[in-house]
Order: structure tokens, then C-alpha cells, then sequence
């Protein structure tokens, strides 16, 4: 368990966390959430002590080991394998199964296990980092944005195997999908405070978004009665007979508790602007190969589809696949091997890529960026774009030079913004947003009129956005005719994120055997859906019941507030019994989605236990 107690942590006249406590209990999974800049790397480097509080302490038990990843990539053995061991526990320095059982799951192949750390690519390094922590077992896990470099079958996998971790997880995550399918309890820092509550993200925004509702209500309240006394005191101070009365209210004004008015959270608010684009047709996509050299392998062996005004196309697979080589070639900054792609001849093309960050030019501000990008750009649209991406005043004329990796990818994005385009090609957009500025993204793509061809590993998005996928897989590229719900329920994922470590390097089975418990695992993962589907829309629907409910408690307590002001003693009544009767109902939904949950984590365990007996 860690405590934390009265933490303060400010970075010069910008206070970050003013006087905060939490707790971390036993076997718990808190997923912290916040914006950008608001503190959440800042407290987990705190507890990890490599940062230290202003004020307040951080407790944690006598022998009690925290694992994080660390970002800095250094290595010192011969393999992957043997690196990864260096993080087993003394009692088990020998077990290089547990390794590899790990690095299978994060998207290491059986070939890799010999080679040297040194010949893979950065975001393969860190997931290296990432298996040296987790076979370390600590008490408590820190994990940082990890699904930015995690493709979609690893998070799968990640998933999976922290459901069943034994000990505590404070996770960081953009990934909201992610979050919920993983934590117990939410913890966030919002107005320099942390509340922490148990259950899942959507339960926090809504408790968080009532309470602050109530506040400012009363607030209201307080400071009309406030007035009303102030005026009382002022008319009847000098009223000899009065004297008690005024002195009264002195009193009564003198014990109520000024509440100042909230400020506003700043928010991404954005539209992309659509390119007028009358035709259905906007490009056709004909056996297009491509590889970087002739002596590789083929990236894109003979894709063909094509894309239609409105269509929402996303691109999943494996890291390293050729999801943005894909983008790259549609951007038409790549030239195909062999094939062709023929737009349309109004398309207009918005790239939005993560490296791209290397355009911009240091000495620029945010402001000077945005402005230059497009000749119809006047000076106020290009501050006006700045407040939508969160450089409102000052922060405008930052210079890049100074910007973090997240803010120089919100200044792409603003550039992006000034373009009319109708065809918009986006690479990993989440990446650097927060949960808040995702909703944004989502509901930004979902207004724009145009077409969109989106690489994401992110499945709250995949399930909000794909009507179509472009789905790297298994050596091959093809075009999936339908949702990520309807590609999850053929098979989806199946064949990759279930291929434990095990059986990938034991050369000595007999192939028979393999396929026969390929397809065993098959059978299992499609009974898991079939049986954990119904289970998942009746908790669903209990959550809709719930947010009902609790939006009805809100104008309850609101008319009640009303009637309470006019003195309406039969209202008062009436609304204070149906206040009761909601808030009861209330609480028997959270209590039948505790047990539909239950029952729902039971069955996924049962099913859990069933594969990993095939290992």
C-alpha cells in the first residue's frame, strides 16, 4: 500500500498539486487521469523519488519494490532473452520461459529471442524495458502512456495479463478503452486535487461533472443570499429597534464560507475544414506493392480497394507492418513499387503524422506556424486556432523551440486545421492528447465531412470511427468489409495475441499438435465472446440506466433548490420523496452492475484458465 499525505508539488509560480492525499490499497488498479500538464508523470516520478514534493510525504512500506520502465535504453547482455532475465527475481534467475512468455506476448517473434537489443527500434527497446519489469513482479507497477509504444495485438495482450497481476497498478493512459478495461479504481488530479473513486472513467467524469454542477449552484445560492443580507445590514443598520436583527446578520454573515467561482477548464474545441467535394468517388487504390528496396521483403504486397466520399477507413496491425509506409504512399510522399493510386481530381489531402513535428521551425512561435500554413490564414484565425489547440494568450507566441513533444504535435494538428481538405489521412492522432482532448479528436472526425483513412491502435476509437479496415496481418494486407465489433467477432485478433511464448520456440512439437491447439485456442476465444457479449450489453445498458438516473437526480435537486427558495412546503415533500425513490434505484442499478460484473470477471477468468492451460 502507498500513502500519500498532504503532497504539494509547484514548478516556479505554477502550482501543480496543492496539499493532496490518496491512497494506493492492496491489489488495486488506478488508472490516474488528468490534462496534460497537470501533474500525473509529476507524481508518479514523486513516488518512484526522483522527484521530490514541496510539502507533504509519499509512504511506502518497509521492502515494498516499485517497478517502472525506464525510457533511458541501455544494454548489457548478448540477447533479448538474456537481457530480460537480468529482471527476474534472485529465486528465479534461471527461468528464461517467464521472458520469453513476456516478449511473446509483446510482439517479439520466436526469431527474435537471439537477436541483440541493439538491433531493434526504439519503441521495441522500451516494450524490452517494459518485459524486464514484469517478470521483476514488483508491488507496485507504474505504467506511463504505455500503449504509445504498444501496437494493438501487444495492448490486447497487456491487457489480458494485467487483469490477472497479483499486486497494485497506477497506470497512466490516453487510451480510454484501455483504462477501463484494466482498472479498479480512478484517481484524478482536477483543480490541483486528486479524487479518487472505484470504478471506471466514465463514472469519474460524470460524478466529477455533477458535484462541480451542485457547487456552482450553491455558490450561486450563497452569494444571492449573501447580497440579500449585505442589503438587509445596509438598509437597517442605523434602526435602533432593529439592532438584534442586523447584529444577527453580521453574525451569519460573518460564518458563511465565501465559495470562489470555478474556472473555466480549458479544453481542446475543434473542426476540421471540409473542402467542397461533390463526386462519391475519391480514390481508387490498384494492386499497390511496395517495399523500400528490392532485396526486402514486400511491405504492401498487391493491395487493391477503393475509398468514397464519408468513408471512415482505419488501418490496424503490428508495429512495423507498414501501417504509415501505407499513409506515406496515399500522402503521395512514397512512390509505389508497383500499382497505381488515381484520386479524384478535387481531392484535397490532410496528413497529419506524428514525425512530422521535425517541419517545424524552432525560432517560429505557435502563432507564426499556424499562420503561414495557408495563404487564407489572417492573423486573428491563426490565434483563434491557437486558443482551440490551448496556446490561448501568452502561449501563443511561444517559440517551438521551447515546446514539449505533445504540445509541437497540438501545433501540427492546428496546422492541419487552416487547410480545407476532404480527404484527411491521420497517423496515431491520440498520441500526446489526453482523454478530454480525444473526445475532442473523436467528435472532430465524426462532424468532417470528408473521408478519413486513420492509423490507430486505439480501440475506443476503432469502435467509434472504422467502418472499414485496413488490417495488417499475418504477412498479408487486406481490406475488411465492416466494423472493428463485426472483425473482432470473425476471429479478429485471434491467431496472434494467443500464441504463447512456449510454443512458438519449441521447435521439437509435432505440427499436428500445434495446429490442433491453434485450434483449440480458436474454439475457446470465440466461446469467450460468444458468452461474454450478452454480459457486456446488459452492463452497458445498466450504465445508461444509471446515467439516467443520476441526470434525473440533478434536476431533482435543482427543482428542489427552487422550491426550497419559494418556501413551497408541498413541493419540498413531493420532490424530497422522489429524490429518495431515485436515489434508491440508484443504488440497486450500481448494485446489479456489481454483480453483472462479477459474474462477467468470473467468466473471463474461467476462459483465461482454459488458454493458459494450452501453454
Amino acid at each position: 500500500m502507498i500513502s500519500i499525505d498532504n503532497l504539494s508539488k509547484s514548478f516556479s509560480d505554477r502550482v501543480l498539486l496543492d496539499r493532496v492525499s490518496v491512497r494506493i490499497n492492496t491489489r488495486e488498479r488506478v488508472g490516474l487521469v488528468g490534462r496534460n500538464g497537470h501533474g500525473k508523470t509529476t507524481l508518479l516520478k514523486m513516488i518512484t523519488g526522483t522527484e521530490q514534493p514541496d510539502e507533504g510525504t509519499v509512504v511506502i512500506p518497509k521492502n515494498y519494490r516499485i517497478g517502472h520502465v525506464q525510457q533511458h535504453l541501455s544494454f548489457s547482455r548478448d540477447t533479448i532473452v538474456e537481457e530480460g532475465m537480468l529482471g527476474l527475481p534472485a529465486a528465479e534467475k534461471d527461468q528464461a520461459w517467464k521472458v520469453e512468455k513476456i516478449l511473446a506476448g509483446l510482439g517479439f517473434t520466436p526469431a527474435d529471442m537471439q537477436r541483440p537489443p541493439g538491433e531493434f527500434s526504439g519503441g521495441y527497446q522500451v516494450r524490452l524495458n517494459l518485459a524486464k519489469v514484469l517478470v521483476s513482479e514488483p508491488d507496485l507497477l507504474l505504467l506511463d502512456e504505455p500503449t504509445n509504444y504498444l501496437d494493438i495485438t501487444s495492448i490486447r495482450w497487456i491487457t489480458r495479463f494485467l487483469n490477472n497481476w497479483p499486486h497494485e497498478v497506477l497506470l497512466i493512459t490516453h487510451d480510454r478503452g484501455f483504462m477501463d478495461g484494466l482498472v479498479t479504481h480512478v484517481a484524478g488530479i482536477h483543480r490541483r486535487k486528486i479524487r479518487k473513486i472505484a470504478g471506471d472513467t466514465q463514472k469519474y467524469y460524470n460524478q466529477l461533472a455533477q458535484e462541480e454542477e451542485i457547487y456552482e449552484k450553491t455558490r450561486v445560492n450563497d452569494e444571492k443570499k449573501r447580497k440579500e443580507i449585505e442589503l438587509f445590514i445596509t438598509r437597517f443598520r442605523a434602526k435602533a429597534r432593529l439592532a438584534n436583527m442586523v447584529q444577527s446578520r453580521i453574525k451569519t454573515l460573518g460564518k458563511m464560507e465565501k465559495k470562489d467561482k470555478l474556472e473555466a477548464a480549458q479544453t481542446l474545441d475543434f473542426t476540421f475544414k471540409s473542402a467542397p467535394f461533390a463526386p462519391k468517388h475519391v480514390m481508387t487504390i490498384d494492386t499497390l506493392d511496395f517495399r523500400y528496396r528490392p532485396d526486402t521483403e514486400h511491405l504492401i504486397p498487391g493491395l487493391s480497394f477503393t475509398v468514397n466520399k464519408g468513408d471512415r477507413i482505419c488501418v490496424v496491425g503490428k508495429n512495423g507492418r507498414g501501417k504509415t509506409t501505407l499513409l506515406k504512399l496515399i500522402a503521395g510522399l512514397l512512390t509505389p513499387s508497383a500499382g497505381s493510386i488515381t484520386y479524384n481530381p478535387n481531392v484535397v489531402k490532410g496528413f497529419f503524422e506524428q514525425t512530422n513535428v521535425q517541419s517545424l521551425v524552432d525560432s517560429n512561435t505557435v502563432e507564426d506556424e499556424i499562420l503561414y500554413t495557408h495563404p487564407d490564414t489572417d492573423r486573428q484565425l491563426a490565434r483563434n486556432i491557437c486558443g482551440a489547440m490551448m496556446f490561448s494568450g501568452n502561449d501563443a507566441v511561444k517559440k517551438i523551440s521551447v515546446l514539449s513533444g505533445g504540445e509541437k504535435s497540438r501545433v501540427m494538428l492546428g496546422k492541419l486545421l487552416v487547410t480545407p481538405v476532404n480527404l484527411l489521412l491521420l497517423d496515431e492522432p491520440s498520441n500526446h492528447l489526453d482523454m478530454d482532448s480525444c473526445d475532442a479528436m473523436l467528435a472532430a472526425i465524426d462532424n468532417f465531412e470528408g473521408a478519413v483513412i486513420m492509423v490507430t491502435h486505439n480501440e475506443m476509437f476503432l469502435h467509434s470511427i472504422a467502418r472499414r479496415l485496413i488490417v495488417f496481418q499475418e504477412e498479408s494486407v487486406r481490406m475488411f468489409e465492416g466494423t472493428y465489433s463485426d472483425f473482432l467477432d470473425r476471429g479478429g485478433w485471434a491467431c496472434e495475441e494467443t500464441a504463447p511464448a512456449g510454443e512458438a520456440l519449441d521447435s521439437s512439437r509435432p505440427a499436428a499438435n500445434r495446429k490442433a491447439l491453434k485450434r483449440e485456442r480458436s474454439r475457446i476465444i470465440n466461446a469467450k465472446s460468444r458468452a461474454l457479449k450478452p454480459l457486456k450489453q446488459k452492463m452497458e445498458r445498466t450504465e445508461e440506466a444509471i446515467a439516467r438516473d443520476e441526470n434525473s437526480l440533478v434536476e431533482l435537486n435543482q427543482r428542489l433548490l427552487e422550491a426550497s427558495r419559494r418556501q413551497d412546503g408541498k413541493k419540498i415533500g413531493s420532490l424530497s420523496r422522489a429524490i429518495h425513490e431515485c436515489q434508491g434505484e440508484i443504488d440497486k442499478l450500481y448494485a446489479d452492475l456489481e454483480i453483472i460484473s462479477q459474474e462477467f470477471d468470473t467468466l473471463e477468468a474461467e476462459f483465461d484458465q482454459q488458454l493458459d492451460s494450452l501453454n
